[in-house]
């Protein structure tokens, strides 16, 4: 794990971008325990960032209607509530729909799922099998469903078909933190598994993300204190202006 000690020198610059999944836990943690961030907060930060770099990768005024409708598609775990407040702040400027098919019974989850409905967001029942319906239906697909260290099999059935299917699209996918199925560290099956157009990376870029060759990749970190990120030792774009996003 990273310390308070400085980057080593030898070490090659693109390397010092990215957290192995222990640096990232603890930097998570640092966050939590030392700053007192409450987990709400953290994600109500990611997801509003996330949507951000959607307006960013996307922008409004280059997209027709049917390019606004959005899909977001959620996992039980802390990504899928980051995707939800994501779909929460793109009900601002563009149509999303939800497709949330492993739902948690966390109460954090629970009310952020609450916060949708509130705000007539629609939740589907189930996710088309003909991949066409989903390509004509939307401009852009939002994945939220799997995040670091997070297995396939460990969020259900209707999940790991859904990762299935969002193989096959050919309207733009953007993955959240990492794209579903990649193993955090190596980004094994970034080969047969989730191809995105576009990567937004929380707090800081893991590992896998070097192997990402996707056309746009933002870091959702600026609520990062600067302390936090000289002991990780992380090696990022500057913010502009009131940015809280920034592309690499």
């Amino acid at each position: 794990m990273s310390s308070a000690a400085g980057p080593d020198p030898s070490e090659a610059p693109e390397e010092r971008h990215f957290l192995s999944t222990a640096e990232a836990a603890a930097l998570e943690r640092e966050l939590l325990e030392d700053y007192r961030f409450g987990r709400q907060q953290l994600v109500e930060l990611c997801g509003h960032a996330s949507a951000v770099a959607v307006t960013k990768a996307f922008p409004l005024p280059a997209l027709s209607r049917k390019q606004r409708t959005v899909l977001v598609v959620c996992g039980p775990e802390q990504n899928g509530a980051v995707g939800l407040v994501c779909a929460r702040h793109l009900r601002v400027f563009y149509e999303p729909t939800i497709f949330y098919p492993t739902r948690s019974l966390d109460l954090l989850h629970r009310d952020l799922t609450t916060q949708c409905e509130k705000m007539d967001i629609p939740f589907l029942s189930y996710l088309p099998t003909e991949v066409q319906l989903i390509n004509e239906a939307y401009g852009l697909v939002v994945d939220a469903v799997l995040g670091p260290g997070v297995e396939p099999g460990e969020v259900g059935g209707p999940c790991t078909r859904a990762l299935a299917t969002l193989k096959l699209l050919s309207i733009p996918l953007v993955s959240l933190d990492i794209p579903s199925g990649w193993d955090a560290e190596t980004g094994s099956d970034s080969e047969d598994g989730l191809r995105p157009d576009v990567l937004v990376s929380l707090a800081a870029p893991k590992r896998c993300a070097g192997r990402f060759s996707g056309r746009h990749h933002f870091v959702a970190g600026r609520f990062v204190p600067d302390d936090v990120r000289r002991k990780f030792a992380l090696r990022l774009p500057g913010y502009t202006g009131t940015d809280c996003v920034a592309a690499l």
